[in-house]
């Protein structure tokens, strides 16, 4: 299969666009790693056919026509001449083929979320409201062996067996959230970096911390979940932004 349809015939634009903006916005705060992160997005039903950014791209420069269209169970893909970075096939197509419920994966090294993943104790405690959003609903990866190559996404994609559970601390490595669309992803990625930041900077006071109980932090999680529409809302905002930039992003 070709990996990148041609332009005239562009498929699944609406996802195409919403990736490419979250690729763009997350360049924007500061939260990639020069041309290395992967988003991906599932778009079929089986959840094996999926869009990522192509090999080496920067991420303020990713259009919707850049995005690459995979599927996870071809085994000749990294022999095609526009393969994708062997790390975004490793762990993206990993996931993807393992756990179709992750429809949307996100993995990036923000600062914080990255200072998180180095400490001996990288669990997130319930300290304020937007630390509370991921209590019992992330799991820390202790076992790094290296770049992310298909040993390491299946390996990694076996600590996503749990539904509940929609974000990876990679020990020594960064952060990996997953969702049901774009908007769902990115919104989790966004509050977990910011979450990191609360906890990280608290922890350099050197004072006590106020940890919320276990069934406060989960009340206020629920609570967070069932919120009406701010996670559709946030990526239609930072679409509308960049619409009113002229950016080329939907291009």
């Amino acid at each position: 299969m070709r990996l990148v349809p041609e332009t005239s015939t562009l498929t699944h634009r609406t996802e195409r666009a919403d990736l490419a903006a979250a690729f763009q916005w997350t360049a924007r705060l500061n939260m990639h790693e020069a041309v290395a992160n992967h988003f991906s997005l599932a778009v079929d039903q089986s959840g094996m056919r999926f869009l990522v950014n192509p090999n080496q791209r920067h991420f303020s420069r990713m259009r919707a026509s850049d995005l690459l269209l995979l599927d996870a169970n071809e085994p000749g893909t990294m022999n095609q001449p526009d393969a994708p970075d062997p790390t975004a096939w490793g762990l993206h197509a990993s996931i993807h083929r393992l756990r179709p419920h992750a429809r949307c994966v996100m993995h990036a090294h923000p600062i914080h979320a990255t200072v998180l993943a180095s400490l001996a104790d990288s669990t997130l405690p319930p300290i304020d409201q937007n630390t509370a959003m991921f209590h019992d609903r992330h799991v820390v990866d202790d076992g790094f062996c290296g770049l992310a190559f298909e040993g390491e996404g299946i390996r990694c994609a076996g600590l996503l067996s749990d539904p509940k559970v929609k974000t990876m601390i990679m020990g020594n490595h960064g952060v990996l959230v997953i969702g049901e669309t774009v908007a769902d992803t990115f919104n989790r990625l966004y509050y977990f970096e910011r979450a990191a930041e609360t906890y990280v900077r608290a922890l350099q006071t050197g004072r006590p911390l106020r940890v919320l109980s276990d069934e406060i932090a989960e009340r206020t999680a629920q609570e967070i979940e069932s919120y009406p529409g701010q996670a559709e809302r946030h990526l239609s905002e930072i679409r509308a932004i960049l619409d009113q930039e002229n950016s080329d992003y939907a291009s």
